[in-house]
């Protein structure tokens, strides 16, 4: 199984299949594609016939260019992991919470791009443009609260598919000084702890690589 991502300071969507593969222990190799620097991935596009963007996994002859997709491909091939939750309604919960993450949320992500080895503010104004977006993270956690998950400190009780699609959210609103509530707070903590989530942050912190419009976002 090899997974074909982009900067771990910079790509959310990479982080997403990589960190629920690595804290599940499931073997992949990687390859790292700095698209803004070279023409890796445009090649990736043409050999495999897909959009020229990443994550991309690839298994036993299969092409999977999407992150849900590819989580969704994970949750089958290894059930024992339980990556979604076993209970019908929290399932349910949790899938919904994807979908929204994968569609939803343009004003935070455009506003805060991922930049894990930064720490930044936003103006007065920004934070208005993303207010709502965060207002929105704290109703889905106050959902996961409500729900009565099992005892654990992620929202689904153990580390599941939801969590690894919300990580890059908790480098925005760590990286730019936000806040959305208290129990979004503890799951930050949790998730931040992950030794997978070390293994990113070390990696990304050491990447040579700099893309001036991440760079740029907020104010230092």
């Amino acid at each position: 199984m090899h997974l074909y991502i982009a900067y771990k300071n910079y790509s959310s969507w990479s982080l997403r299949p990589w960190l629920a593969m690595q804290v599940n222990g499931i073997e992949f190799t990687e390859t790292i594609l700095p698209f803004y620097h070279d023409q890796q991935l445009e090649q990736l596009s043409e050999r495999y016939n897909i959009p020229a963007q990443v994550p991309v996994l690839v298994d036993d002859g299969l092409v999977i260019w999407d992150s849900m997709a590819q989580m969704e491909y994970l949750a089958e091939k290894y059930p024992h992991h339980k990556l979604w939750p076993k209970d019908t309604a929290l399932r349910s919960l949790a899938r919904s919470a994807c979908a929204e993450m994968h569609s939803g949320f343009l004003a935070l992500r455009e506003q805060c791009p991922m930049n894990c080895r930064s720490q930044k503010s936003l103006s007065a104004s920004q934070r208005t443009l993303i207010q709502a977006d965060l207002d929105r993270l704290a109703a889905l956690w106050e959902h996961f609260a409500q729900a009565q998950s099992p005892k654990g400190d992620f929202l689904c009780g153990d580390f599941g598919i939801v969590d690894a699609m919300y990580a890059p959210v908790m480098w925005r609103v760590k990286g730019y000084n936000l806040s959305v509530s208290t129990s979004f707070e503890q799951w930050s903590q949790a998730m931040q702890t992950l030794p997978a989530m070390q293994a990113w942050l070390s990696a990304a912190q050491q990447e040579s690589w700099v893309i001036e419009a991440y760079e740029s976002a907020g104010a230092s």
